[in-house]
């Protein structure tokens, strides 16, 4: 593993500085973007997410379309329907006379944005969440605890198994857990996450 860390780590660095990068040049329209993504993001390819999310953006559904205009667009996401209701009720409480990058902006630290998120955005528990702060540059020690995490957590030792269920209890269990694997191997949590979901997906993406 850290070989193949090795190999990637100066990838991952400057993929996680993209992130940062766009963040900080971007508006509130980049902010909602990524928001959107995670809603997309469960049970679903990330990939298939994001041509979703770029399809809507192309044809101008993304920042106005109503839930029956999204669903066609939607190819490949499971659960459309559910999930364009989802990304509608962001879009009035978070994008439409709302700054959601001054609301992420205006916590400490991660842990309570991270918190804020999944109190606020339907859809998003703490994977999710983690996920969008993790593709908006704040979520260093945040763990994105998706299927691909889990199995490498097993496989390392790290958990004895995939959990049933994920409650917010056993997700913070699992990740101080997993913060300390990544302090034992000189990894960053960031780094780890896209180390294991390259293990598995052959691809450093978001």
């Amino acid at each position: 593993m850290n070989d193949l860390y090795k190999s990637l780590k100066d990838r991952i660095t400057n993929r996680l500085q993209e992130f940062e990068e766009l963040w900080s040049n971007g508006d509130n329209k980049h902010a909602f973007t990524e928001l959107a993504f995670c809603i997309f993001t469960p049970q679903s390819s990330a990939k298939a997410c994001w041509d979703a999310i770029l399809r809507l953006k192309e044809k101008g559904l993304l920042f106005k379309g109503r839930p029956e205009e999204l669903v066609p667009e939607m190819k490949r996401v499971r659960f459309s329907r559910k999930k364009s209701e989802f990304l509608v009720l962001a879009r009035e409480n978070f994008y439409n006379s709302f700054n959601l990058k001054d609301k992420i902006e205006s916590f400490s630290d991660s842990y309570q944005r991270r918190e804020w998120l999944v109190k606020n955005v339907k859809g998003y528990g703490y994977k999710e969440a983690s996920h969008f702060l993790r593709n908006v540059g704040f979520a260093e020690n945040l763990a994105i605890l998706d299927r691909h995490i889990l199995k490498n957590l097993v496989k390392n030792k790290v958990i004895d198994e995939v959990p049933k269920s994920m409650t917010k209890s056993v997700y913070l269990g699992i990740e101080k857990k997993m913060q300390q694997f990544a302090l034992e191997q000189d990894i960053r949590m960031d780094h780890l996450d896209f180390l294991f979901w390259y293990m598995e997906a052959k691809d450093i993406f978001k």
